[in-house]
Parts: C-alpha cells; structure tokens; sequence
C-alpha cells in the first residue's frame, strides 16, 4: 500500500454575535504548496464554523492523507481525542443526558471525512503566537466582514 501524503491544516472559526454572523478560515500545507480557504454564514454559531472549517479544509483533498489538524477551538479537538463523537455515534447522537447532541449534522460529516483521511487532531494556544492560526483567524474575520459588506 502507497503511503499517505502528509498534509497540514490549520482552522479557526469566528462568530460576530453566538448565534451571529460566523466565519471561518483554513489554512492547507502541504510541501512547499500553501492554500488558504475561507467562508461564512449570516447566522451561526462559532462552534459550527470551528467545525466547518475543518471541514472545509479536509473536503479539498483529492486523495486519501495523512493530516494533521491544527485547531484552537476545543470543542473540536476534545470531540476527537476525548472520544466524544464515538460515544454520541454509538449512542445514537444523543449526549450521556439523552439529549440531543448539538451540531450533529457536522459532527457526522467531520466523522465520515475522518474515515477517508487518518487524521491527528492538535490543540493549538488561540490568539498566542501561532502564526498560521492567526492567519485562520484572520481569514475567518474577513469572511464575517465579507457578509456585512454585502
């Protein structure tokens, strides 16, 4: 079996207002190739754009890869390395207080994506000196002005 390629990506999402306008940015590496993505939504949650700009990012591959996901948002990175989403998975999306689980819908999409790709979740310190998570912070922003500018 060929090896994966490795690729790198950083996220951030952004919310003016929670719910408010949200954005999101993403930053892929891979080699000496950097591509830089980004989105919004008139009305959402930062949670929702933490995890859609992973999303986002991991959508853009064409091939099965090696991924490590760098992200300050620990909603998203607990999900994965705390086995949240494998417990709300088996339990039928529901949280241990038989509630629904929030932002389920991504959730799952994020899951599947992590199927096709072997994906290694990191914590990054928010707002510190991480450059590239600025840079996703910034992207993330700018798509919030991107909407109000409309």
């Amino acid at each position: 079996m060929a090896e994966l390629k490795k690729v790198t990506l950083y996220t951030d999402g952004a919310c003016s207002g929670n719910p408010g306008a949200g954005g999101w940015g993403a930053v892929l590496l891979f080699g000496e190739h950097k591509r830089e993505l980004s989105g919004g939504e008139e009305e959402t949650t930062n949670n929702r754009m933490e995890l859609t700009a992973v999303i986002e990012g991991l959508e853009r591959l064409k091939y099965p890869c090696h991924v490590d996901v760098y992200s300050d948002s620990a909603y998203t990175v607990n999900g994965f390395l705390e086995g949240w989403v494998y417990d709300w998975e088996r339990s039928g999306w529901k949280k241990a207080d038989k509630k629904p689980v929030l932002n389920d819908d991504l959730w799952k999409k994020l899951l599947s994506l992590t199927r096709v790709h072997e994906v290694v979740f990191h914590k990054v310190k928010g707002h510190a000196d991480n450059e590239l998570n600025n840079r996703c912070d910034e992207l993330a922003r700018a798509a919030i002005k991107a909407l109000s500018d409309k």
